[in-house]
């Protein structure tokens, strides 16, 4: 980050780094220290000190004009958007010392109106706080702590626009307040949690603050200022990856995060629009855009936190929020001051309140005054006539509304809050809060920061905790997915002990605890049933304990390690290893907890994860991947699901156990269902992987290869071929002397090959419609063979013809790649087996551990191998068949006692693609004539190989035993008696010389001819 600018590069290296710029970056990644009270600032020792981003900075340039807007009147909205776990959180809220823009913002504000009033200032002040949160489209009250609570329903007003009907809007005299009110709201938004709900990834918070100026004008008119600001915590930006990415919403529509899929929409909508484009923006399509419709386009000042992850194994959600943020960036707003006089509001409200008393008298529905609301014009005619339809209720709830305002406007501001502060319950969480301190106690462990430790049992002295489900008498500790008596903590003389009921699942530090009683240490961590986490924490215990700050992350870890078999450890793994890990993180207790659903509401499914490499899935590259297997324990069927697609539906388990839990009504229909899924559905077999070298050198490769299926298991066997061919189809033979020795002689050249998809044999028997699909090299749709019913040996005879350019880039493809074979089919269908209850049947061990283990199972770097030795071992045979004709050629020129062979012969009998050619032309070697009549060569064997002689003859010489190599290649001993003295007056011998002292012969004149037809080989 440099100035506004952010840079993001690719780990891979493979693009240009990206840049975006905004208003401002910030940098908060390191260059800090702590400067002994807690609070991080920069570190003068750091390269990176000069552009860290403290707290204080950020609210400065961001939070101070919020504030500042609120005084002058205006609306305000805070977003912050980004990948769970990239501090969006830090950022909006903080951390201890370090707080955020919220609570700086809360503070200065409360601040600034005790100055105000210490300088005699006669304007009131009234400050009003609520918090909501939004999962799976239904809004929840976070400050209502009733058990019976339900989702608030979201209306539209003639002039407020969107609303949520009943909300408790809590007034507040100080800061401190507000930090009591946000704690009340996350503790009642983690005991929501305990009952399988959604995390904080999945759900999204909207905390608002009104803040109302009441004055006196000049005319005596009492007028209101009214300031409301939206601070918006929104869910991971990663699920909006994984909504409709994975293709497998419900039919309900109640897709997890409809919202943040909505709110991206109507981003892009709004920044058309801001380009002179007339777009519709589609704010009714969720929760969340109809209850920030000011703020995305309307009378608002809205700021947009995006919070980045600086980690390589998050670059592509970290692009994914930096594209986001920056059509963002192009919404223009239309804020205005919100003024005007206090009776003038009262009388609007009175007038209105006639008109619908009127109206709802009637009977008759009038739209005009919806569509006098802002932003009608983007309603379809479908909206409308839905709108229609619940007018009557929107009507009634206006009125009802309306009332309330007035009531509020009516009744005095300080009588509200001191009803507010009576019925709070700030003095018990104090306490609390203090006799954690000294007491032993069980906090529980979430996957959000803000929820860890929220709900808390405080263990006195010689006593026993019973835990359970609440459905016997006597339970201390109630948590929902636990056994009606699930185990029991005990003290006595100042040891504390853990005991597990029967058929009970309780791990400590990882590790299951059976019957036996377990000793409890400080910070000891806790699993009871599938996904209550919690610490057992002992003040007065002094012995040193190897965990200091447990979390909810490290408490995975240690289970995955010790439960799962796992490797967990942090250190020196790759980027992909490391993406594997966090996968696993989140998988793991989604399974465990689909698990005990499933048992609990008799669903005959067991869940399993698997992990699944890229060659497992059929796919050339890419990441190893954690998947989930869902089982029906009756009929067999299987069906694997992509992780996102196993939690969005694990959430919606979660929510019908819930209903099950409090007796009400919790069955869906079956396209509603998130155990079901379609048994006809096409579904992958298995894959096969052609590694394509042996074309790289125009040789064939014919395979029976191993079917191998997601869990890595061999499923069957395909004869499968690649073979080189002419443009038409015909196979070349050896008699086409096709074979290369580098793959650089095809380079210019098309490159032809059949492939070969013959048969499959000994498929699993609950397959049918069985085909195969494949794409090679760059193709960008699937070639597919017939479908083949009812058999586990289906023949294919599939043949294709497939023409490649010869370039550097297919060269390099054929030597060192491969393409896939996918193998699909159809479950068949199977009569259910009535069979024992599901708790039963999962009895076996359904858990955490992955099913398969793809290293034993199947390697796919061995069927690489094993077919590069294949090829390696055709090209040897073809080497070795010219290897063995120019022995054969050498031996023949031998016994005739020839001194040369023309090189077209040689090239001949080298390139001969069958023995009887090669034999052919040996056979010519005796015709051949030598050049002159100069020694008969003593016909021994040859033994050595030296280069063509000086004269600039082409050919091979070969030097016999005991000979010596001579100055001149048309001038040398071929007799071992030769004195020293005549080889060197013949080496003195000048070319007119030589000349004269061979005879002109006809045969040596018919040799000179030859020799400017050819080059030629001498044998010595």
């Amino acid at each position: 980050m440099q100035g506004a600018t952010t840079s993001i590069t690719d780990p891979s290296g493979g693009n240009e780094p990206k840049k975006f710029t905004f208003d401002f970056s910030y940098w908060s990644h390191d260059g800090c220290k702590d400067d002994g009270t807690g609070y991080f600032g920069p570190d003068s020792s750091h390269a990176n000190a000069k552009k860290f981003a403290d707290q204080k900075r950020v609210y400065n340039e961001l939070g101070a004009g919020v504030l500042n807007n609120a005084w002058e009147g205006y609306n305000s909205t805070l977003f912050a958007y980004g990948q769970t776990g990239s501090g969006k959180s830090w950022s909006m809220v903080g951390y201890g010392v370090n707080k955020g823009i919220v609570p700086m913002y809360c503070d200065h504000l409360f601040q600034q109106i005790n100055q105000k009033t210490a300088e005699g200032s006669t304007h009131q002040y009234e400050v009003t706080f609520s918090m909501i949160e939004i999962y799976n489209e239904n809004v929840q009250d976070l400050l209502d702590s009733s058990n019976s609570k339900t989702a608030l329903k979201v209306r539209q007003h003639p002039k407020m626009g969107f609303y949520a009907d009943g909300v408790k809007e809590v007034p507040v005299g100080s800061y401190v307040e507000i930090e009591q009110r946000t704690e009340e709201g996350t503790r009642n938004r983690t005991v929501a949690s305990t009952k399988m709900n959604a995390t904080s990834s999945r759900a999204h918070t909207i905390v608002c603050i009104k803040f109302v100026q009441k004055s006196t004008n000049d005319a005596g008119e009492e007028m209101a200022k009214t300031s409301v600001v939206n601070l918006v915590d929104l869910a991971g930006s990663e699920r909006a990856e994984s909504t409709g990415a994975t293709g497998d919403r419900l039919k309900e529509g109640a897709a997890i995060n409809q919202s943040l899929s909505s709110l991206g929409n109507c981003i892009a909508a709004l920044a058309d629009r801001a380009s002179g484009k007339n777009t519709r923006v589609p704010y009714r399509n969720s929760v969340l855009t109809k209850l920030l419709k000011n703020a995305l386009g309307g009378n608002s000042k809205t700021i947009m936190i995006a919070a980045l992850s600086p980690a390589d194994i998050n670059y592509d959600e970290t692009l994914s929020t930096l594209r986001y943020a920056d059509r963002a960036k192009q919404i223009k707003c239309s804020a205005k001051v919100n003024e005007d006089p206090t009776a003038a509001l009262i009388r609007e409200l009175q007038e209105e309140n006639e008109k619908l008393k009127a109206m709802l008298a009637s009977g008759k529905v009038d739209m005009s005054m919806m569509e006098a609301g802002e932003g009608s014009e983007d309603m379809t005619d479908e909206e409308r006539n839905q709108l229609k339809e619940d007018l009557e209720n929107e009507y009634k709830s206006a009125l009802e509304k309306n009332q309330q305002d007035m009531a509020n406007m009516e009744q005095e501001f300080q009588k509200r809050l001191a009803e507010a502060q009576a019925s709070s319950d700030f003095s018990d969480i104090a306490a609390l809060n203090e006799k954690k301190k000294t007491h032993p106690h069980l906090y529980n462990l979430n996957m959000d920061p803000q929820m860890t430790g929220k709900i808390t049992h405080i263990i006195d002295q010689d006593d026993e905790i019973i835990i359970g489900n609440g459905k016997c008498e006597g339970t201390d500790l109630t948590l929902r997915g636990l056994a009606d008596l699930h185990c029991k903590i005990m003290h006595k003389d100042g040891v504390f002990t853990l005991e597990t009921f029967p058929n009970a699942r309780t791990l400590r530090n990882g590790k299951s605890v059976t019957s036996e009683t377990k000793t409890l240490k400080n910070n000891d961590r806790l699993l009871f049933g599938t996904t209550q986490f919690y610490v057992f924490c002992n003040p007065n215990d002094k012995s040193e304990s190897k965990v200091t700050d447990p979390t909810f992350e490290m408490a995975q870890a240690e289970i995955a390690t010790k439960s799962g078999g796992f490797d967990m450890s942090g250190s020196n793994k790759s980027r992909d290893d490391a993406i594997l890990q966090q996968n696993l993180i989140e998988t793991m207790p989604g399974v465990e907890e689909a698990n005990s659903i499933s048992q609990a509401l008799d669903k005959r499914k067991r869940f399993d994860m698997i992990i699944v490499s890229p060659e497992a899935r059929g796919e050339l590259s890419g990441r190893t991947e954690v998947m989930v297997k869902m089982t029906d324990t009756d009929t067999k069927h299987e069906w694997i699901w992509t992780s996102n697609k196993f939690l969005d539906r694990k959430c919606i388990m979660s929510e019908m156990f819930d209903k099950y839990e409090d007796g009400k009504d919790w069955q869906l229909p079956q396209d509603k269902d998130p155990f079901y899924d379609d048994p006809a559905a096409h579904t992958q077999i298995g894959c096969v992987k052609m590694w394509l070298q042996s074309l790289s050198y125009m040789l064939e490769s014919n395979e029976l290869l191993d079917v191998t299926d997601l869990k890595g298991g061999v499923v069957g066997k395909m004869s499968l071929g690649v073979f080189p061919c002419d443009p038409k189809g015909k196979e070349y033979t050896e008699k086409d002397d096709k074979f290369v020795e580098n793959p650089d002689e095809l380079m210019g050249k098309n490159i032809d090959f059949k492939i070969k998809l013959v048969n499959i044999r000994g498929l699993p028997n609950r397959f049918t419609d069985v085909y195969c699909k494949y794409k090679v090299y760059l193709e960008d749709k699937f070639t597919q063979t017939k479908s083949i019913k009812d058999t586990i040996n289906p023949d294919y005879n599939h043949e294709r013809v497939i023409s490649l350019p010869g370039n550097k880039e297919t060269i390099e493809f054929l030597k060192t790649g491969a393409f896939v074979v996918q193998i699909w089919g159809v479950q068949k269908a199977v009569k259910a087996k009535a069979g024992g209850k599901t708790k039963a049947v999962l009895s076996g061990g359904a858990g955490i551990h992955a099913v398969n283990t793809n290293q034993t199972k199947f390697d796919p770097e061995k069927v690489k191998f094993m077919m590069e030795v294949g090829a390696l071992k055709k090209r040897q045979e073809k080497m070795e068949q010219k290897l063995a004709h120019m022995r054969k050629m050498i031996e023949v020129a031998e016994e005739h006692k020839k001194r040369k062979v023309s090189t077209k012969l040689i090239k001949d009998i080298y390139h001969a693609p069958t023995n009887d050619q090669a034999e052919k032309c040996i056979a010519l070697i005796p015709l051949e004539k030598d050049t002159d009549d100069e020694g008969e060569g003593g016909g021994s064997k040859p033994v050595g190989v030296i280069p063509p002689s000086k004269q600039g003859e082409k050919g091979l010489t070969l030097k016999k035993s005991g000979s010596k190599k001579s100055g001149s290649s048309s001038s040398s001993s071929d007799s071992s008696s030769s004195s020293s003295d005549d080889e060197k007056k013949k080496k003195e011998k000048s070319p007119k010389q030589k000349r004269k002292s061979s005879p002109k012969s006809a045969r040596s004149t018919k040799s000179t001819k030859s020799e400017k037809k050819s080059s030629a080989c001498v044998l010595l």
